[in-house]
């Protein structure tokens, strides 16, 4: 046989070109290809392409009379759907937002074996090498500063230009705080820098000096809460009411008698002729700040406290358009009470303290308060629960709403102002539930407070509450807790509450001032829904309580 001419195999390949099934090969192959490509320089395409894909490869398979019936008639794909924000915080195998969870141990392997893949293992063993740094110590301050209090003046806090650069010496014969409750009772003299207010008012305070310690006799403020409780039922202390304020009052006897009954009750007082009050408070184990009425508002969130009293602390809670008493209305809870205290309030008095209760009767009126009960020198008014009666006011009464666009958890270093602040709608805030259940029971504030989580928030903190109880034995053993009988403790970045909220469960005699720093989210409507203490602040600025015997400071 002859070979074949190299002019007819070129025509034998043009003819086997021509076929119908080359033409089909050849675009499917060509199909593929692109579809590969596709997929390898966008992942997220659509499974749309599968459809188009099959479409065509079956079109062109179900016509084989014609090459001209092999063409590709592919879909046109929509662009891909936009990336979704993935949620935060803990995450269950599918993908659901989970509060159980194992904290699990330390490993210090695992940052070895990163630093290696960084390369940094060299790096790491200069860090190792011994280098001597010698650090320059502070000195104490002048026994002249034993009561300083930075940044504060008697009623407006304020911080001046320069301050000092030193540690505040300890008052001469300081000694460790008496344990609790020893120290509700009594607490050594001289831990006290100022001690006039026992020569003063020690009569009228149930204080007096025996040896070398103040001792305390609050009979006549357990009587005192009898009286209130007989004269209101449903303030009920104890489970309705569980976090409380008392006005003015430095020494903490009111606040005292009250944790008999499992009530929280926040001391504030100025610092006036006789020094720092609220020293005698810390010292005895009680909650209390150094905040004086003036022209800021106080740094807790609104609808605070479920009971707010004000007691023979001679503030005139109506002066300046009663601007004072709009801010105990903010600070107070709807539908809880206020209970005023003092000579005004009986109807047996002089004209000048008549004047006084039918100011304080009227404004409160104005303001949509009840008058619940009056008996003999003590008032007791109930706040409204919803807006009914503010909007129900004449046209131009006064004091008038607080503009809408006005935040009434904004509070540091915001003025005051004499305007009633508005209830949410929706009733957040006057509906928590009773203690304890509200402690671990997500508040509805919970989802009207500013942060960066949506459908999660609820998760997060149970998530927090979750973590703290896993870890917190550890604390309670580390520090030796029970043996060291912590009293006062300080939460620098409390999140949502979780460290407090453990240290309750396990049933510990400890309070916590929860800090809730100013550049970071304000949970501090949702810490005080939980039965907790909190305060707005500034780490950058100095802190106004003097005495914690624990601070925790996280990251």
């Amino acid at each position: 046989m002859k070979p074949s001419s190299p002019t007819a195999a070129v025509g034998t390949a043009l003819h086997l070109v021509k076929t119908p099934n080359f033409v089909k090969f050849a675009a499917v192959a060509l199909l593929s290809l692109s579809v590969a490509l596709l997929f390898y320089h966008h992942p997220s395409f659509p499974s749309a392409a599968f459809s188009a894909f099959t479409f065509a490869t079956t079109s062109i398979a179900s016509n084989s009379s014609s090459p001209s019936s092999a063409i590709l008639k592919v879909k046109k794909l929509p662009p891909p759907p936009p990336s979704v924000a993935q949620r935060t915080g803990i995450v269950d195998e599918n993908g659901a937002m989970t509060e159980d969870f194992d904290v699990g141990e330390f490993d210090p392997s695992l940052m070895e074996e990163l630093r290696d893949l960084k390369g940094g293992a060299e790096e790491t063993e200069k860090r190792n090498e011994p280098e001597i740094v010698k650090y320059g110590k502070f000195k104490p301050c002048d026994e002249s500063k034993i009561d300083y209090i930075p940044c504060l003046d008697s009623f407006e806090r304020h911080c001046p230009d320069s301050t000092l650069v030193c540690i505040i010496p300890m008052p001469n014969g300081y000694q460790k705080s008496l344990p609790w409750p020893r120290s509700r009772d009594e607490l050594w003299l001289h831990n006290v820098p100022d001690t006039r207010l026992v020569q003063d008012q020690g009569s009228q305070y149930s204080m007096s000096v025996k040896d070398d310690k103040i001792s305390f006799q609050d009979g006549g403020s357990d009587q005192y809460l009898n009286l209130v409780s007989q004269m209101v039922p449903e303030i009920d202390f104890g489970h309705q009411t569980r976090i409380a304020l008392d006005i003015g009052s430095g020494i903490g006897s009111f606040a005292a008698s009250l944790f008999k009954y499992n009530v929280v009750t926040l001391s504030i007082g100025t610092k006036d002729v006789h020094k720092n009050q609220i020293q005698f408070a810390l010292e005895r184990g009680l909650p209390a700040m150094v905040a004086g009425f003036g022209a800021r508002r106080l740094p807790y969130a609104s609808q605070a406290f479920d009971l707010i009293r004000c007691s023979g602390s001679g503030i005139d809670l109506t002066v300046d358009n009663g601007v004072l008493l709009l801010e105990v209305n903010r600070l107070l809870r709807a539908g809880r009470y206020f209970v005023w205290g003092g000579p005004q309030v009986d109807s047996n008095h002089e004209r000048s303290l008549e004047d006084q209760w039918k100011e304080m009767e009227d404004l409160a009126a104005r303001i949509c308060w009840q008058l619940v009960k009056k008996e003999g020198n003590v008032g007791i008014w109930c706040k409204p629960l919803n807006n009914s009666c503010y909007l129900g006011r004449e046209i131009g009464a006064q004091p008038p709403l607080c503009s809408s666009s006005e935040d009434p958890d904004n509070v540091w270093y915001v003025n005051m102002t004499a305007c009633i602040t508005p209830l949410p709608k929706d009733g957040n805030g006057g509906n928590v539930s009773v203690w304890p259940a509200r402690l671990h029971s997500p508040p509805d504030r919970l989802q009207s407070i500013k942060m960066d989580a949506m459908i999660s928030r609820k998760e997060l903190m149970k998530a927090e509450s979750r973590y703290w109880n896993e870890i917190i034995g550890s604390y309670v053993r580390a520090f030796h807790w029970k043996e060291q009988n912590f009293r006062n403790v300080l939460d620098m970045r409390a999140g949502f509450g979780g460290f407090a909220a453990a240290l309750n469960d396990l049933e510990l005699t400890s309070w916590v001032m929860n800090v809730v720093p100013v550049n970071g989210f304000n949970t501090l409507p949702v810490i005080y829904d939980r039965g907790l203490l909190g305060v707005m602040h500034d780490w950058y600025a100095h802190f106004p309580p003097l005495v914690f015997i624990h601070i925790q400071v996280r990251n």
